[in-house]
């Protein structure tokens, strides 16, 4: 078997889901957003599609992180998933089959935050909003999923001791709640 979409859906729809996402903070105040970690089909095999933030960004400026942002009222999660793709990065919902949700993962900053994974089925044309993404690439999960990439410290807030995990892909340092997801997913599929 490879990396390819067969895996994908074979692992992520088998095995059992990785534990809840551990919480900072009482949940019941936090802010609910949601994201896509767009699939695509590359040369190596499954890419994951990521953003850099525009540095101008109040929050989280020029972090590695996936499309997303805050849950609107009136809207699930999977279609705000969807929206903020389709507004940060110009993907079009019908060109994305869902695949399912990862557990939440909860920030230190106060939010939620709904993972949602997508196969893109059309070759994307993006177009960046650049008042919130700077740039936007592929990863290939084959390079992702090195274990040398990976480092994790632990982290004291509040008495208590959480894991953060950092990931080195080229010359992007991705950590924080997009690292956080990105384990959850490669604990989930692990390897071909």
């Amino acid at each position: 078997m490879s990396w390819d979409t067969d895996w994908l859906l074979a692992r992520f729809n088998t095995q059992l889901p990785p534990p809840a996402a551990r919480t900072l903070q009482n949940q019941s105040g936090a802010q609910r957003a949601a994201v896509l970690l767009p699939f695509l089909q590359g040369p190596q095999g499954l890419e994951l599609v990521l953003t850099k933030r525009a540095e101008h960004l109040k929050h989280h400026p020029g972090q590695i992180s996936f499309p997303g942002g805050r849950i609107e009222s009136g809207e699930s999660s999977k279609m705000a998933a969807l929206r903020e793709a389709e507004e940060e990065v110009g993907l079009s919902p019908a060109d994305v089959t869902m695949v399912g949700q990862l557990p939440p993962q909860a920030t230190s900053t106060g939010f939620v935050i709904e993972p949602w994974l997508g196969l893109v089925h059309a070759p994307p044309r993006w177009q960046l909003q650049l008042d919130e993404v700077a740039d936007i690439f592929h990863a290939p999960l084959a390079e992702l999923w090195q274990e040398e990439r990976w480092q994790q410290w632990d982290w004291q807030h509040q008495g208590r001791q959480y894991p953060v995990y950092f990931l080195h892909w080229r010359q992007q340092l991705i950590w924080g709640a997009t690292a956080a997801i990105l384990h959850r997913l490669k604990q989930q599929l692990g390897q071909p």
